[in-house]
């Protein structure tokens, strides 16, 4: 299994928006950067995904499951980039700010600080577990 951080402004598509989709999951699509899209094609059904809200808020709010791995993205007119399909699976019970996360220094090399605005990102067993526990799940 590997770990990933997929990003969402939350007036664009919160957490909240996500759990409402249930069981089915919703597509994630809109990917139009290359490093990120390129992820998207490595993720595998049972992946698990921190939620993060970006520009407002700038914190991971909750954990989504990969369901349905790669396929054409069909807002996507020059069919070059993909989707996947993600499913919520818990709200974090207190959201890790990327303050917090930048004070921690096993944490120093993710890309969510590193590349700060890459959409789609790996995340490592060890900082998947710190950052857990800084959500305390």
């Amino acid at each position: 299994m590997n770990y990933w951080l997929i990003k969402s402004e939350p007036n664009v598509w919160s957490i909240d928006q996500q759990k409402k989709m249930g069981k089915k999951g919703a597509p994630w699509d809109g990917v139009r950067n290359y490093q990120a899209a390129k992820n998207l094609k490595s993720m595998k059904k049972g992946d698990y995904c921190f939620f993060y809200h970006s520009n407002i808020g700038k914190e991971i709010v909750g954990i989504v499951e990969v369901i349905e791995e790669a396929y054409q993205d069909k807002t996507d007119k020059t069919s070059k980039f993909v989707a996947v399909t993600v499913r919520f699976v818990k709200k974090l019970e207190k959201p890790v700010s990327l303050i917090e996360i930048k004070k921690v220094k096993e944490l120093s090399h993710l890309s969510l600080i590193k590349q700060s605005r890459l959409s789609v990102m790996e995340i490592d067993s060890k900082s998947w577990k710190i950052l857990n526990k800084m959500g305390r799940i």
